[in-house]
């Protein structure tokens, strides 16, 4: 999931254009981007398009952001979006293990409701200073969860604290530690300013450094961004070959680790080159 790219539920016009576009993954968006009175229409309006023979058949990796767990109109979200085509609901907000189980019982109720038979995943976002002293217990909370995605937004602007290099990479930092405790993804968020390439690449740089899979998107001419900073290269992809290559050679040896190019290569440097190699595959296919 190189790209996420952010899709208004209040925008239908726009959403055979992103299904278009070069997104890895599309995120329909029923919460902060629609008003109010926009609610219920949006909601039956993504309903709608998710339930399209063509969207369901498309393969494509589908997102839903829903209102959180104390809205009005949790509930009913969750039982117009539980549909075949969606991979995961984002729950927003999440600050309690309560809310992660909330989430998980109003699926499970929706899905047998629409005859889902693959059960959706969990994206938890992580927006509040509470819910990142959390994170960890938050990700463990159900079986369903998959990832965190972080909210610089908002968890920065409320407290007072800028948006410097090092207060991003602190907080990447934190959340991802929290995700790799839990055994699952780390998402990063979104960057505001769409005129700042080379602001939006330093973020995504960070985070890619950091083992984060992939960064939000609010335009789509930030997913080309996304995609270059957490594709995979031609030159990584040769060099992951060659330590699987020399691995084989040493196992046969009885070497567990063994010098590569100058570097000792161990265990886990082994199977980060067979997930770079995975990963590769994946996006060639």
């Amino acid at each position: 999931m190189r790209s996420k790219l952010f899709v208004p539920g209040a925008r239908p016009e726009l959403f055979d254009k992103a299904m278009a576009g070069a997104a890895d993954v599309l995120s329909f968006d029923l919460e902060d981007s629609v008003p109010e009175a926009g609610k219920a229409a949006a909601r039956v309006q993504v309903g709608l398009f998710l339930s399209r023979a063509d969207v369901a058949a498309s393969g494509r990796r589908l997102i839903v952001r829903c209102n959180g767990t104390g809205s009005a109109h949790f509930a009913a979200d969750v039982a117009a979006v539980a549909l075949p085509s969606v991979w995961l609901l984002n729950l927003p907000k999440v600050e309690s293990a309560a809310q992660v189980r909330e989430a998980a019982a109003a699926l499970e109720r929706a899905e047998a409701d629409n005859g889902v038979v693959r059960p959706i995943g969990l994206l938890l976002n992580i927006e509040t200073p509470r819910g990142l002293r959390q994170a960890a217990e938050l990700a463990a909370a159900h079986p369903r969860v998959a990832g965190l995605q972080l909210g610089l937004g908002d968890l920065f602007a409320p407290n007072g604290i800028a948006r410097t290099a090092a207060n991003v990479h602190a907080t990447l930092f934190a959340l991802r530690m929290a995700a790799a405790e839990a055994g699952v993804f780390a998402c990063d968020g979104a960057f505001p300013d769409v005129g700042d390439d080379e602001g939006f690449r330093t973020e995504a740089r960070m985070a890619r450094e950091l083992g984060f899979i992939g960064k939000s998107c609010i335009h789509p001419r930030q997913v080309g961004l996304a995609n270059d900073v957490f594709g995979v290269s031609d030159a990584a992809v040769a060099e992951a070959r060659r330590i699987v290559a020399a691995a084989t050679v040493a196992a046969a040896q009885g070497r567990g680790a063994f010098l590569f190019e100058g570097r000792m290569i161990d265990l886990p440097f082994l199977r980060r080159a067979e997930a770079l190699l995975a990963a590769a595959a994946r996006a060639a296919s």
